[in-house]
């Protein structure tokens, strides 16, 4: 309906008598304050929707001046448009899918009718074709299969648990139809369970890199297997996380927790190493700490792969639930077994992520503690590492939930894995990879934290600390601009290790850093629509971690580093604090002495013990007022640049380490002092065409954008641009 409110009113009359008026009249009143549009006026509103949907306000004036309508009216049409679309979208979406559902089963239907009535036309039996001695030669050779299937899963199991078939526990006849498959092996079928739906997997016509089948066909050995598998994974993490001596010591350099190996191997022996080779190595780390959420909150957190992948962004940059094995007890997740894969990053083109398929077991272990493990397991032992760099088996890890009587939790966090290089790490990471600051235990626990810490501060209904203005009218406000902003540190962390294929390219090497590039088509209703280049380098600096964010989140000294501000002060608007430390901040910037006043940036610095991230992005006013009054703000379009900041992860000798944790400079980033890893990154909008290519005046943008960056940010720190 193109029925607006008119600017008018009901007309300039106002009754002296009341509420005594003639009804007819007021009746006619509220005709008049609608104003049904004409079809020029829609057919020229239609068409600058097409080219813009979100207008800006100089846009509205002028259409207005030239259809005579109010603003007010031209807002409220472009509004209403917008809504009409997405329900227009999601129609059209649910109806597809609707008929693809009733496709399939009405394809199984028929199917399970036919191999009903698959029966002998002479006898009215099943159909004989053969003779007995066929048959007896086909039931010997499926005998001889299932024999080497069973060796081939007796070795798995040795290999995983560490002892032969044999010792395992028989396995249960479980007796499961071809639609049973995402149900559980090890809870009871009702006999009003099975419904017709479980036929659609969810997950199973997703398909994930490296797999080369869509439906894993999970046999009920294969089940009971993993089930073995996760249990005894349950027990040993729970002895890593309860016991300290003999299975951990502490460091003689910075006090953290480090495994004995040689207890560890006497204490759970295993045949072999999953990984061939004697270049592997083994990271084991442990740390713990307490988080503002309450068990039963994180166990969800976890259990969830998509609420896993955006509860650390910065980490997880891809999680899948491939099959759920066992789905709990009672609809909890207490005893959910499901096998999951997901891809781990560091913030730096200069890292490969790091691929795993692994099995994730929730128990319960007493009233108020849970226990989540992680373990391996190899489902495509072919294409498992073919396009990775490193090859990476998750021994028995995770994590130990304790609630606190105050509504916080204590997590006790395990990472122990073998890897296999299968390149040369870049020399500027090997340190941070090797000291365990890449993906250790540390980093998880200071990212739950500070992640943890930021959802407080969402569900808490009051307006920010220190709004400077009053632009942020209300608490639906605040969340408002806290989902923006996390969508854009999202989107930013996502840039950084490209998925579906985009590879980073080299696109200069010649100066004392080597800037990587890559293109990406952006269909996505948050990103504007074109091709966009995201470039990327990664520098060292002897200046601490603590000292580097500072520069970068001040607002004061941002002209030193922001050369597209072309050194024009820059003033702080907007303030919502994300957690206790002051650096944990969106903050909404205007330059000035700019030829975009219309433009604004959105900004976000965060700070944990393993690194630090300042992430900005262009956004104009109009749609920062649609945060700021509440409104959803999904289709806002952001292109996030900004900075990644970590430790070095050069040991320190006992004395400078002393040193470093007395510092009040490094007590947040690890207690260490010493040198920073800084990941630079840019996106640009090189194109509305989406088949544009990498030009070389793109490549000369980029490079001159980030030399430029880099050599004002060393400037600005006093170093040596050697």
């Amino acid at each position: 309906m193109n029925m607006e409110y008119g600017s008018g009113g009901g007309g300039g009359g106002t009754s002296s008598g009341g509420g005594g008026g003639d009804p007819h009249d007021a009746a006619e009143r509220r005709k008049k304050r609608y104003h049904r549009h004409t079809a020029n006026q829609i057919q020229r509103l239609e068409s600058i929707f097409k080219e813009c949907p979100h207008p800006d306000e100089k846009t509205r004036l002028q259409l207005s001046r030239d259809l005579g309508l109010a603003p007010r009216q031209i807002k409220f049409w472009f509004q209403n448009r917008r809504t009409q679309m997405k329900a227009q979208h999601e129609r059209a979406d649910n109806c597809a899918l609707r008929a693809e559902n009733d496709k399939i089963r009405c394809e199984n239907i028929a199917i399970r009718e036919a191999l009903k009535n698959v029966i002998c036309p002479s006898c009215g039996g099943p159909p004989v074709t053969e003779d007995s001695y066929f048959d007896e030669q086909k039931l010997r050779i499926e005998n001889m299969q299932l024999k080497e299937e069973l060796d081939k899963v007796s070795s798995i199991a040795a290999k995983y648990i560490g002892r032969p078939i044999s010792q395992l526990p028989p396995v249960q006849p479980i007796h499961l139809s071809s639609l049973d498959l995402s149900m559980s092996s090890f809870v009871g079928h009702g006999p009003n369970s099975l419904d017709l739906d479980l036929d659609l997997l969810p997950g199973s016509s997703s398909t994930i890199p490296g797999l080369a089948f869509a439906s894993l066909n999970l046999s009920d050995m294969d089940k009971s297997l993993m089930a073995d598998i996760a249990g005894n994974a349950m027990e040993e993490l729970i002895r890593l996380v309860q016991t300290n001596e003999p299975l951990w010591m502490k460091s003689a350099i910075d006090g953290k927790d480090v495994l004995n190996f040689e207890n560890y191997d006497r204490i759970f022996p295993r045949a072999n190493s999953h990984l061939k080779n004697h270049n592997v190595r083994i990271e084991a780390s442990r740390d713990s700490g307490v988080v503002i959420m309450n068990g039963l909150a994180l166990v969800d957190m976890f259990m969830d792969a998509n609420k896993w992948q955006e509860f650390f962004p910065t980490i997880v940059s891809k999680a899948r639930t491939l099959e759920v094995i066992s789905s709990g007890v009672m609809g909890s997740r207490m005893s959910t077994l499901q096998l999951m894969y997901e891809e781990l990053q560091v913030l730096s083109p200069l890292v490969p992520t790091r691929q795993l398929y692994f099995l994730r077991f929730c128990q319960q272990i007493d009233q108020g503690s849970w226990a989540i493990v992680d373990v391996s397991y190899d489902i495509t032992q072919e294409n498992l590492y073919s396009s990775t760099s490193c090859k990476v088996h998750r021994l028995p890890s995770g994590c130990l939930i304790q609630d606190m009587p105050n509504g916080y939790s204590k997590v006790t966090w395990v990472e122990h894995v073998e890897v296999e290089e299968k390149g040369i790490i870049h020399r500027l990471c090997r340190d941070l990879i090797h000291s365990g600051l890449a993906f250790g235990a540390e980093r998880w626990i200071g990212t739950l934290q500070r992640v943890c810490e930021r959802y407080a501060c969402l569900m808490v209904n009051s307006n920010p600390t220190h709004d400077l203005g009053g632009v942020i009218p209300s608490p639906e406000g605040k969340r408002s601009m806290m989902k923006l902003a996390k969508r854009m540190v999202s989107n930013f962390c996502a840039s950084i290790n490209p998925s579906n294929g985009h590879q980073w390219n080299t696109i200069s090497g010649l100066n004392e850093f080597e800037v990587r590039a890559t293109l990406q088509k952006s269909t996505d209703p948050g990103q504007p629509n074109g091709v966009i280049i995201s470039a990327a380098t990664t520098i060292w600096l002897p200046v601490p971690p603590q000292n580097v964010f500072n520069f970068f989140r001040d607002e004061r000294t941002r002209p030193q580093w922001d050369v597209l501000s072309n050194q024009n002060p820059v003033q702080e608007v907007a303030h919502i604090a994300n957690g206790s430390h002051p650096g944990n901040c969106i903050s909404v910037l205007r330059a000035y002495n700019t030829s975009q006043n219309n433009m604004l940036i959105l900004q976000e610095s965060c700070i944990d013990s393993s690194g630090a991230l300042v992430v900005y992005s262009p956004v104009d006013v109009p749609a920062i007022n649609i945060a700021m009054s509440g409104e959803d703000p999904t289709y806002i379009p952001l292109l996030p640049s900004g900075f990644t900041i970590s430790p070095d992860g050069h040991q320190l000798d006992q004395d400078a380490a002393s040193c470093s944790s007395s510092s009040s400079n490094a007590s947040t980033i690890g207690g260490r002092s010493g040198g920073s890893l800084i990941t630079v990154v840019f996106q640009i909008l090189v194109s509305s065409l989406p088949s544009a290519k990498m030009s070389p005046e793109s490549v000369n943008t980029v490079n001159n954008l980030i030399g430029s960056t880099v050599h004002q940010i060393k400037a600005a720190l006093n170093c040596s641009t050697s």
